[in-house]
């Protein structure tokens, strides 16, 4: 006699979707993989044609993988054990850590997501907010740099927006890999910036064990060629002027660079600059004390609310302008392998105070050069004029001052970008654009900065300050200055 057994819904239903993933694990995700995989690998042969740099191997590494080299190589283990004994705590408890930091660093570069999304993405933002000029470019040097070289683009640090810029900028040249500051590390967006190829960093950590895992991702990526964008002077600048540059990335690529083994390090200075810095007076805060109040992550979403429907609202009466130009300028590369040999180092041998010595003065060599390649807008152009002159300006005289100062500049080799080719209309444009944020006030034909403005008139006169000699002869009897934080 038959018997039969009665289970519960909830049972069958478990059972069932039990089933479910196997038959999907077996049979159906080995195809998606394989279909995913065939397309990107299709994606990364056809940019590989097109691309001056191509995709490099290491990129297309398994993240797991890379994670797995990273955790077990020599240096990370030593460090390993030297952080167990001084800390007594075993070695396992260690490695934990080693692979949370490892996974926290290693990126997940999709080719797909950085060309098709990431590219689109970028051009569009990056076009509806600015007028995007590529202002020059060293492409003899650019054309002179040997194929099998890792590249290094080496930029100041304005605006956010650098990021998202440059690769725009350079999508036809090569896929780039940032490192990008903890800001970032939030749900989704972390996700994107790890398919884009980026590496999260913790600026100012001082645990010697995430410092040596971090070095040792920097080394493996230098060494397997991967092109690399970094700010020397480690964050946005806050008052408008160049930096001093923080030597920490520069060091870990420099720390295991084998002058003969044939892939050589070339630098590329990159300068940016915009007639408007989405982030100009929250960053300004920093530098006037007195400004300086307590901020949460609600005042910050609130006040980035606020400037988005603020300029919506422009938008419907038909009032709004993009925020200017944005520029970018590509230098001369500097090849790592010519450096040493011009000066007879190998950064293998030093320790101590000579490593430091050396890294630093390549660090400024550099800064140096991405200084040299800033170019010169007509905002700052005109805010110069303003702040080493505040009594009122006819437009006459205003345009007199602004001749003498592009005269100066270019005298001194500085990369001057007239749109249009027609100095009167870019002292237009700058001085429209400092007009609109009521910057500076227009009365019966005269101009004149606002008092309580200065500040923010000096963070785009010092963009351009580096290329300046002082005292400028375009200064009245009257001036400003500000103190460079």
């Amino acid at each position: 006699m038959a018997t039969s057994i009665t289970l519960p819904l909830w049972v069958v239903l478990f059972v069932g979707l039990l089933a479910l993933w196997a038959v999907l694990d077996r049979l159906l995700m080995p195809s998606v993989r394989w279909f995913v995989r065939r397309g990107t690998n299709r994606i990364i042969d056809e940019f590989n044609t097109r691309l001056q740099i191509g995709i490099q191997p290491f990129q297309r590494t398994k993240r797991q993988v890379l994670i797995d080299r990273l955790m077990y190589d020599p240096k990370v283990q030593a460090a390993a054990d030297a952080y167990a004994q001084a800390h007594e705590v075993p070695h396992d408890v260690v490695m934990t850590t080693v692979r949370r930091y490892a996974q926290e660093i290693v990126p997940a570069f999709n080719a797909y997501i950085y060309f098709r999304l990431g590219y689109w993405l970028s051009r569009k933002v990056a076009q509806i907010l600015y007028r995007v000029r590529l202002g020059y470019a060293d492409q003899a040097g650019l054309s002179a740099i040997a194929p099998n070289s890792t590249i290094v683009f080496v930029m100041n640090h304005r605006s956010n927006m650098d990021y998202i810029l440059v690769a725009y900028l350079a999508a036809d040249q090569t896929a780039l890999s940032y490192a990008v500051g903890e800001w970032a590390r939030i749900w989704p967006l972390q996700t994107l910036i790890r398919a884009m190829g980026a590496y999260f960093v913790r600026r100012n950590s001082r645990d010697d064990l995430y410092r040596r895992v971090l070095e040792r991702y920097v080394s493996m990526a230098t060494t397997g060629g991967v092109p690399q964008a970094f700010y020397p002077e480690g964050g946005l600048s806050r008052d408008g002027a160049l930096q001093k540059p923080k030597l920490g990335l520069l060091d870990y690529m420099l720390r295991s660079f084998d002058p003969d083994d044939g892939r050589d390090i070339v630098f590329i200075p990159v300068g940016i600059n915009y007639d408007r810095t989405l982030e100009d007076r929250t960053l300004l805060l920093s530098t006037s004390p007195q400004e300086q109040k307590p901020q949460g992550t609600g005042h910050a979403l609130g006040t980035t609310l606020r400037f988005f429907f603020h300029h919506l609202r422009l938008m419907a009466q038909n009032q709004w302008y993009r925020f200017g130009y944005a520029c970018v300028i590509f230098g001369t590369p500097l090849s790592l392998q010519t450096y040493i040999k011009q000066y007879a180092i190998d950064f293998r041998t030093l320790s101590g105070e000579d490593r430091f010595t050396q890294v630093e003065a390549l660090g400024q060599e550099l800064m140096r050069a991405v200084g040299h390649v800033v170019p010169v807008l007509p905002v700052s152009l005109v805010a110069t004029v303003f702040v080493h002159h505040l009594s009122p300006l006819s437009a006459l005289e205003l345009k007199a001052r602004v001749y003498t100062l592009i005269q100066l500049l270019e005298t001194k080799g500085a990369h001057v970008y007239i749109p249009r080719r027609d100095q009167d209309y870019a002292i237009t444009v700058g001085l429209r654009a400092l007009t609109l944020r009521h910057l500076v006030d227009e009365q019966e034909g005269l101009y004149r900065a606002r008092a309580e403005e200065l500040l923010l008139l000096h963070y785009y006169a010092n963009a351009i300050s580096h290329l300046l000699p002082e005292p400028l002869p375009i200064s009245g009897s009257q001036s400003y200055s500000c103190h460079k934080q």
